[in-house]
């Protein structure tokens, strides 16, 4: 079972990155911004929305539903209520 701070969603980027074979400086062209900040996404744990948003769009993964995913099926320990 997770908890909710065993989610990092910087690091699930990453990993969706890798599998697609897609390149930072790609990313940081299509997000308008310096690779070093594509990097400073995946360290972090949450982000906002918005940016959760073009990078679905970017990686056309749908982020939001492999979260949604995780609280369905209630995989999270009781903490997240």
């Amino acid at each position: 079972m997770k908890e909710i701070t065993d989610i990092h969603i910087g690091q699930f980027i990453k990993e969706v990155v890798v599998q697609k074979g897609v390149k930072v400086p790609w990313i940081a062209q299509q997000l308008g911004c310096h690779r070093n900040n594509v990097y400073l996404i995946f360290s972090r744990q949450w982000i906002d929305t918005g940016t959760l948003m073009k990078l679905s769009i970017i990686l056309q993964y749908d982020f939001f539903a492999e979260l949604s995913g995780w609280l369905r099926d209630g995989d999270f320990g009781s903490d997240f209520v």
